[in-house]
């Protein structure tokens, strides 16, 4: 008997892990760099996955990326919104319920480099 309910229960944990979606992510990305990652498992009240892409409208060149799991009212939208007076847009596009939909995992890289990297091109446009 209890060779059986131990049967179920993993048939049933099997069932469980089978339907969450798996998705890369990347909280902070700078160009084809990535913070954190590289992939994660979706909850069921986020359970698509997305790509994102922030760009400041002072200097087209820099643009921050993301990637994990989003709800379903974010998907392929776009907003504005502004952070200490420089405008910037974030368009978000999810991809079909496939696992790692979202893109192959971007090169890693240390949080202080691409904070320092950021710094750098915001000073730069002031310049």
């Amino acid at each position: 008997m209890n060779k059986f309910l131990l049967g179920c229960i993993t048939l049933v944990g099997l069932f469980v892990v089978s339907e969450s979606l798996s998705c890369y992510t990347c909280p902070v990305g700078i160009g084809s760099f990535c913070i954190l990652g590289p992939t994660t498992t979706c909850s069921p009240t986020q359970p698509n996955c997305f790509s994102g892409v922030a760009t400041f409208n002072i200097s087209n060149f820099l643009t921050i990326k993301s990637k994990g799991c989003i709800e379903k009212t974010f998907c392929n939208a776009t907003t504005t919104s502004s952070i200490l007076g420089a405008s910037y847009e974030v368009r978000t596009s999810c991809c079909d319920n496939r696992d790692q939909c979202n893109g192959a995992g971007a090169i890693q890289l240390h949080l202080t480099v691409a904070l320092v990297a950021a710094l750098v091109a915001i000073w730069s446009t002031f310049v």
